[in-house]
């Protein structure tokens, strides 16, 4: 059985130098040693190793294949050491380690999210961020179920149990559209089930593993398109597809381009109410500085909120499943 190789810390640092400025009188200059004891630390360190690390020549040093491998974990090593003290320091402040954000997809922004963790970063610099995407109950079953630590547009207003906590942001409001070339833009309006069932739903499909996966619209006996992102759904009714209710904001800039046209259905579906989430165990200074950032409306969280209305009296959604009804004292 070989023997462990006891590698003393002081003639890796000097390894380190050497390797990195290809130079033994170069390193003994930066660690204010003798050349001679720069070349006995690293005779010293390769017979610990048990492996030659440099090749010398009269005019270079050349590192071989494990002296490669020793300089990267080496490199590595005391930058770590380096940043230690500092990390400790954070944690000890209630900063976490690592956070896990989960995005609804309906309020996702690229340039907004890139922004959101620059500031992260630069204000928590050693905490390792995760960002996940959720579809309707995928947010909840994130936070639930896969370690999320803070969710950005979990369905409803309220928690989903006494172990989170929710700061509602608003309501999402829907329009229903359809292709300038489909058969439903010529019809007349309002457009009731029956003009609605023959064309396929087009959905973007419910990401939740352990959560009962919600349907968003669909009638019954209706065909279903499923999609996985808000992209790829707009796609799908701009070539005709399908059918279906997109969020108001999201769809603007196609309706303004004609790409999409609005039509007036008999049973309109009913605002999405969407809230901030997180466990009320266990939140640090990053989750509390998140939280502060949408309930103050900093420009950070702007455009996450962009998509969203302020709460309103809407018609009640139908059950999966079953015929929406026409609210009272409509025709």
């Amino acid at each position: 059985m070989s023997r462990s190789p006891n590698l003393d810390p002081e003639a890796l640092r000097t390894f380190v130098a050497v390797a990195q400025l290809r130079s033994f009188s170069a390193a003994a200059d930066l660690l204010h040693k003798t050349t001679s004891a720069i070349s006995y630390r690293i005779k010293s360190l390769e017979d610990s190793a048990g492996v030659p690390l440099l090749q010398r020549t009269t005019r270079t040093v050349t590192l071989t294949p494990a002296g490669e491998v020793l300089l990267t974990r080496a490199s590595q090593i005391f930058d770590w050491m380096q940043s230690l003290p500092r990390e400790l320091e954070q944690a000890n402040a209630g900063v976490e380690s690592e956070l896990v954000i989960v995005v609804n997809n309906l309020l996702h922004d690229s340039a907004a999210m890139s922004e959101l963790l620059a500031h992260l970063h630069e204000r928590f610099p050693y905490t390792t961020i995760k960002v996940r995407f959720g579809v309707y109950m995928g947010v909840w079953d994130e936070l639930v179920h896969n370690g999320a630590r803070i969710g950005i547009g979990a369905p409803g207003f309220h928690t989903i149990n006494d172990d989170f906590a929710t700061l509602p942001l608003g309501e999402i409001r829907w329009v229903f559209v359809v292709a300038p070339s489909h058969p439903l833009a010529r019809q007349r309006e309002p457009l009731g089930n029956d003009a609605l069932r023959p064309y396929p739903a087009v959905n973007v499909e419910d990401t939740s593993q352990r959560m009962k996966k919600r349907t968003a619209w669909r009638l019954p006996g209706q065909q279903e398109l499923l999609v996985p992102d808000l992209a790829t759904k707009i796609a799908c009714h701009e070539r005709g597809l399908g059918v279906g209710f997109l969020p108001a904001a999201r769809a603007r800039a196609a309706l303004r381009a004609g790409t999409l046209v609005e039509r007036t259905v008999s049973y309109p579906r009913s605002s999405s109410p969407l809230s901030l989430a997180w466990p009320t165990q266990g939140a640090g200074a990053v989750t509390a500085h998140i939280r502060e950032l949408f309930a103050t409306r900093d420009r950070l969280a702007l455009p996450f909120l962009s998509p969203l209305a302020p709460p309103a009296e809407t018609v009640p959604a139908a059950a999966e499943g079953e015929e929406p009804q026409a609210p009272a004292g409509s025709s």
